[in-house]
């Protein structure tokens, strides 16, 4: 087989194929065997009556023509890998000759990514959101963790935000109770909006022995009563202050594990140190994804952004699917009209697109490639992920034919971290800014009960920037 290849307009390439006719026998004695399987012949089982009699029988026009359907694919696909041709849509084929004999030969018409030449990479300045971790935010979450050993204690004052109020309710719709909206002796956390938002906004100000009455339209939480009005009349017979106990050695070395409040107060800023630079750390592999985009001058290709669009809301469509919920639904209880939606998730495709095409011309342009070891780390890695061996993954890649895209995946993602490692990064107000997890503040944090915000990806941000860049385009 000889293949050449065509530069065309608009990211197009001619992939030119020529096939001698006794490889193409090859092809030809295969779709005999496997028309041999769908027509019977007296005296011979199924699939084992011999070529000739079938050419005899049938000609040899509709084995060659089935030939020419199963093989040439395999010959465009053999000749797009052996000329590294980065195809992003389907071929248009034209065979033009040897369809009733003699040697083949076929065009096939193809998309494919544009490769871009950028400048200025290698210096991006980007603004990362980021502050030290101050007093405030400190005595924020300590007292946070006061509340959650916080006491209820009897109240005469009027109720406030975070009371306690003992409720009788009864929702009604034409004089008949609403199932789930009757309750006796019910504790109820002001300001919380478990129920309607009018129910907490009456609430405030009141005392025991009050009656409240109001109509009320119920939220997207109450599932098919949604959009329902219903009529509330609701007695306070009770009502409770949260009191915080007092931040004390003694209580710190009672609730948590320090001693101390020097020491509490420490840690909580240590955690909140790493939190934050994790998060800016983040945000900063956001930012130069961004930026670079920006240094791209050609329009993406809508193939690569309809595939995109296609995935982002496959995607999004099988983690709902996991919770039990339909994109319908979703897209009802969070109040998007789908055209709006579609649009939204369009535009983050042009981006991630642009994106990618940027990775790749910094891969070139700084000759940036995935080692072998680099591999094998990967293969590890994902093995270890979906709970499977080594060998197992490693082989699967390989029959899938996408160890190399696993391997471009690796430089892409190197190259996003050259660009984090020399990229000017800067606070709101311009001044530089430093977020390195150094190992001393890692180290320093020390075990506790203390409850911080949720740091899943703290240790993924402190990897090597392979994992962001999982989600652009392969």
């Amino acid at each position: 087989m000889q293949a050449t290849i065509e530069a065309l307009e608009n990211n197009r390439v001619k992939v030119s194929v020529a096939v001698p006719a006794d490889e193409f026998e090859n092809a030809v004695d295969a779709a005999f065997r496997k028309i041999a399987k769908e027509v019977r012949l007296p005296g011979f089982r199924p699939g084992k009556a011999p070529r000739r009699l079938l050419e005899a029988r049938l000609g040899t026009e509709a084995a060659r023509q089935q030939a020419l359907q199963d093989a040439v694919p395999t010959y465009y696909a053999d000749a797009v890998i052996e000329h590294d041709v980065d195809v992003i849509a389907a071929p248009e084929i034209t065979i033009t000759s040897g369809e009733e004999e003699g040697d083949v030969a076929f065009e096939a018409v193809v998309e494919v990514r544009p490769q871009v030449l950028i400048s200025g990479y290698d210096g991006l300045r980007v603004t990362v959101p980021f502050s030290p971790v101050d007093d405030a935010a400190v005595d924020a979450q300590v007292n946070r963790l006061r509340d959650q050993h916080a006491t209820l204690t009897d109240s005469t004052r009027p109720l406030a935000l975070d009371d306690f109020a003992t409720l009788d309710i009864r929702g009604t719709q034409d004089d008949e109770e609403v199932e789930g909206l009757v309750a006796s002796d019910f504790l109820y956390p002001v300001g919380s909006n478990m129920i309607v938002d009018e129910l907490d906004e009456q609430l405030r100000g009141t005392k025991p022995g009050d009656i409240l009455e109001f109509d009320s339209v119920l939220p997207e939480r109450f599932g098919e009563r949604a959009g329902e009005t219903v009529h509330f009349r609701v007695m306070v017979k009770g009502s409770q202050e949260k009191v915080l106990p007092d931040l004390t050695d003694e209580w710190v070395d009672e609730a948590t594990e320090f001693e101390t409040v020097a020491q509490l107060r420490d840690d909580v800023r240590r955690r909140g140190e790493i939190l934050g630079r994790a998060q800016a750390q983040m945000a900063l592999r956001d930012r130069v994804l961004d930026a670079v985009a920006e240094l791209v001058t050609v329009m993406p290709p809508e193939t690569l952004v309809e595939t995109e669009v296609r995935n982002r809301i496959n995607d999004l469509a099988q983690r709902l699917a996991q919770q039990g919920v339909g994109l319908d639904q979703y897209l009802g209880a969070t109040g998007q009209e789908p055209d709006a939606f579609i649009e939204g998730v369009r535009e983050g495709a042009r981006k991630a697109v642009l994106a990618d095409l940027a990775l790749r011309a910094v891969v070139a342009g700084e000759e940036i490639a995935a080692s072998d070891d680099d591999l094998e780390a990967e293969i590890a890695r994902l093995a270890e992920r979906m709970g499977q061996k080594v060998e197992k993954v490693r082989r699967d890649l390989d029959r899938g034919g996408v160890l190399e895209t696993v391997r471009s995946d690796l430089a892409r993602g190197k190259a996003l971290q050259f660009l984090v490692d020399h990229a000017e990064v800067v606070d709101e107000a311009g001044n530089p800014l430093d977020i390195a997890l150094d190992a001393d503040t890692l180290g320093a944090t020390v075990g506790g009960d203390v409850p911080t915000e949720d740091t899943t990806g703290t240790a993924e941000a402190a990897e090597p920037a392979a994992d962001e860049a999982e989600g652009t385009l392969s």
